[in-house]
């Protein structure tokens, strides 16, 4: 299994269909929690949604099309990471993340981060990082600005979640020399 060590902590493992009832425990754990800011936690309530999930994930890999890892925080399963869309003419990744709301707090989602960026500018030959965050959720944000993320600008009604239509704040990071 492809996997990455961020830390002693944290590792990314390659989605897989085994991490499907993890996945589904954890997102009926956090399920009021993500509903606010993910249009997905309704369509994925069982272990077989997930399964799905990481099979087309694994797809989408091998197409080279995506990246989407588990988080691992001390051999835990307590979220997810992934570059949404990887477009190889573009250099440009996008990153998407979630984390259990237990394990908020930690600097999981930012460390996270670093290592999956420093892997696409070094491994992917990737030369922009792109985060859309809901413009209200202050936490995920927050992540983008410790990674020294320049905020690009808005989009007005961007993703419909739930009943609300939320905007999103389009953050960006390029490759130096």
């Amino acid at each position: 299994m492809f996997a990455m060590e961020v830390d002693q902590d944290i590792k990314l493992g390659l989605v897989d269909p085994s991490f499907s009832e993890a996945y589904s425990a954890l997102a009926k754990a956090n399920y009021d929690y993500l509903k606010q800011w993910l249009a997905w936690p309704i369509f994925c309530q069982s272990a077989d949604d997930f399964k799905g999930f990481a099979q087309k994930s694994l797809h989408d890999y091998a197409d080279g099309k995506s990246l989407t890892c588990g988080i691992f925080y001390q051999e835990e399963l307590v979220g997810n990471i992934s570059f949404n869309s990887i477009d190889h003419k573009l250099k440009k990744a996008e990153i998407g993340y979630w984390l259990s709301a237990n394990y908020q707090g930690k600097g999981i989602i930012t460390r996270a981060c670093q290592h999956l960026i420093q892997y696409a500018f070094t491994e992917l030959d990737i030369q922009k990082i792109q985060i859309s965050a809901a413009k209200d959720n202050l936490a995920s944000r927050a992540v983008c600005e410790r990674l020294n993320m320049t905020l690009e600008g808005t989009i007005t009604h961007a993703e419909k979640v739930g009943d609300r239509i939320l905007d999103h704040a389009v953050y960006g990071l390029y490759k130096t020399s």
